[in-house]
Formats: C-alpha cells, sequence, structure tokens
C-alpha cells in the first residue's frame, strides 16, 4: 500500500453501503472505478496537490505507473499547472499500449500529435473552498488502487449505484456474503431489485474483502 496510495479517500457526506465479498469476485465493482466515483478535495488545486496531497498517491506512483491523465476529456501533460475545479472528472491509467497509448502519456515524445484533445490551461481557477469532482480509473489501475479505494470507501450518486446493481445478472451476487445500509443489514434481493426508498443522494460505497 505505501508506494501506491496512502491515506483515507476524502468524501462528500452520505449514506455508507458496506459490502462483504469474497476476493474473488472483487472484480466485479471494478467497472464502478471507471464509471467514476465521487472525492471532495480542496477548490483551485492543481492535479499533483490533488493526487498526492489530497487523495494519497505517492509522488513516486504518480511519476512512474500514473502514465495517462484526462481532464475533462483531454489529454493533460503538466500535472503541477493544471488545476482541477467543481465538477470536473478526472481519469487516470497506466501506459497505454502502441501509438495511441504513446501520444496520450503525460509529457510524451507524441504528444503534439494529440491536437485539440490536449488539455490547455486558459486561466487560473478561482480558489475554492472545496469540490466535487469525479475520478476514473482505467487499465491496470483499477487492480492495483481499485481495492484500495473500495476498502476506504468511495462515493457515488445513489441512482448511479441503483442502476448498476440492477443491471447485474444473477450471478453477480454468488460471492456476496453480507451488505448493509448504515450499519443496518439489507436483503440482497431486494438491493438487487430496486427501487431504494428513502436513500439520499449520495452513498460511499465500502467493501470489506473476506475469504474465497
Amino acid at each position: 500500500m505505501s508506494n501506491r496510495v496512502t491515506r483515507d479517500t476524502p468524501k462528500p457526506d452520505a449514506a455508507v453501503l458496506s459490502f462483504s465479498l469474497s476476493q474473488a469476485h472483487l472484480p466485479r465493482l471494478f467497472p464502478l472505478l471507471q464509471q467514476g466515483f465521487l472525492v471532495r478535495v480542496p477548490g483551485g488545486c492543481n492535479i499533483r496537490t490533488i493526487l498526492c496531497q489530497h487523495l494519497g498517491f505517492t509522488p513516486d506512483y504518480l511519476e512512474n505507473r500514473i502514465q495517462t491523465i484526462f481532464l475533462n476529456g483531454k489529454a493533460v501533460d503538466e500535472v503541477d499547472a493544471t488545476i482541477v475545479g467543481e465538477g470536473a472528472t478526472l481519469a487516470l491509467s497506466t501506459a497505454m499500449p502502441g501509438l495511441v497509448g504513446a501520444t496520450m502519456r503525460k509529457g510524451g515524445y507524441y504528444a503534439g500529435l494529440r491536437g485539440a484533445i490536449t488539455h490547455r490551461e486558459a486561466k487560473r481557477a478561482t480558489p475554492e473552498a472545496n469540490c466535487l469532482v469525479r475520478l476514473k480509473l482505467f487499465n491496470l489501475l483499477t487492480g492495483e488502487v481499485g481495492p484500495l479505494f473500495l476498502e476506504k470507501g468511495i462515493c457515488f450518486e445513489s441512482a448511479v449505484l441503483e442502476d448498476f446493481f440492477r443491471t447485474r445478472p444473477e450471478d453477480f451476487w454468488s460471492g456476496f456474503l453480507a451488505v448493509s445500509l448504515n450499519g443496518k443489514e439489507l436483503d440482497l434481493t431486494a438491493l438487487a431489485a430496486g427501487p431504494w426508498p428513502g436513500v439520499p443522494d449520495l452513498i460511499c460505497l465500502k467493501v470489506l474483502v473476506g475469504p474465497d
């Protein structure tokens, strides 16, 4: 853990949905990491500050493992100069293969080929007390740091989680051992079927991994 993510994820106020499931079934939740989860971070900060000081990535992991970064759909080269604001979407990936991967790599030799899909800082953002940012993890990052985020707890709009679980196939639930909402045990069948009446707009999903 020490060479990847080192502290708790900043979370907005939300209800807590807790799952206990087997290690082998943990990857079934990885699509949620690619879809994106919400974190509350100080506004007006650059990407390096957000990732290393507030989300807990180590500087070495940022420099050597996170090779591709997108902010609002545009590739980022300068993590120290790129400011993240309210409602932004930050997508992270390890190096992607081939020429496309080389082109998208932050600060890479082929970065000039991107043209209009390169993020360019137009102006300095006005400092904000805090802001809500969507973080997406792709490629090998889902397996490397995704479990750490899931263990600490990550937040979603309740409608996003409800839709995700409602559309899973029946065998998706085979490895789930228990589920609770704010400490109260829930029935998996009811959770999968939806809707979820009385649930707040934001839910923090926490995962306890048990033996296979």
